[in-house]
């Protein structure tokens, strides 16, 4: 089928982020790289899927833009229920089992994976079906991801990393880690937090259980953080060399190339570029 003008010039793409903790929604304009719609729904604690869905039912019920038709829609799911593994030692028919160490997994439970082709690795991760389901009904097929994919082809897409550099994507009770050496992964882990104590332990007992030394490896931030967090206080106190990841996505209109937006929207900007 021929696809008409206005159809080739409006790729319009839809990404949904589901957190434990919020929602975020995106729609852009692939040709233009135009922000047609954003939205960010922050719960008061951590929701199980039910709830979550629940809280999405209201969204759909309540914004008339999400009932267009979507070129493509991209779901990130952001949780701590993943496994990375190597691809040379990845069973499909096992999948299940590279999780059962890290949560209890029911028998209901739909494991999926991704495989990041360029690192040679497979997330493992267990998606949430109520949502998928629900979503499949909106919109037909789509395309999900756990967002700790999407971060670790994100940083090696940048540019060849020498030396080590830890990456910190941190959302409101919790973060991802990624630690990148010479250009190979040593690491990617989530750490929940109560307080910011919580926060250093966990980030300074990774650094000693993969022998770096806090004086020499570069931190860069993304995500919930900035200068003025606490967070980045107290880890300022013993990592001296931080920095937040520079982004630049060009985006349309220009106020989502302010640099908090793309700080906190960059997974779900880059799940659709």
């Amino acid at each position: 089928m021929i696809k008409n003008k206005e159809e080739i010039n409006n790729r319009i793409k839809l990404s949904i982020q589901v957190c434990l903790n919020g929602l975020s929604f995106c729609i852009l304009n692939f040709n233009t790289n135009e922000v047609i719609w954003f939205k960010k729904t922050e719960f008061p604690k951590e929701y199980n899927p039910v709830k979550i869905l629940e809280k999405i039912e209201e969204i759909y019920n309540s914004e008339d833009i999400l009932d267009r038709k979507f070129t493509e829609v991209k779901v990130l799911f952001s949780h701590d229920l993943y496994s990375m593994v190597p691809k040379e030692f990845f069973l499909e028919d096992e999948a299940s089992n590279y999780l059962k160490y890290n949560t209890k997994i029911l028998k209901t439970d739909v494991v999926a994976h991704d495989d990041l082709k360029e690192q040679d690795l497979i997330t493992v991760y267990i998606p949430f079906t109520n949502i998928t389901n629900y979503l499949f009904d909106k919109h037909g097929e789509f395309e999900y991801v756990h967002s700790v994919s999407v971060l670790i082809e994100s940083i090696f897409s940048q540019r060849p990393i020498s030396g080590t550099t830890v990456y910190l994507n941190n959302y409101k009770t919790y973060f991802d880690l990624v630690v990148v050496k010479d250009n190979e992964l040593l690491l990617s882990n989530s750490f929940n937090y109560d307080t910011k104590e919580d926060f250093i332990y966990y980030l300074l007992f990774t650094a000693e259980q993969l022998e770096l030394d806090p004086s020499d490896f570069e931190l860069k931030l993304m995500g919930e953080i900035d200068i003025d967090s606490p967070f980045y206080k107290i880890a300022y106190q013993y990592i001296k060399n931080i920095s937040f990841i520079k982004l630049d996505l060009h985006l349309k209109p220009q106020e989502y190339n302010a640099e908090k937006f793309q700080q906190e929207a960059f997974l779900l900007i880059k799940s659709m570029q």
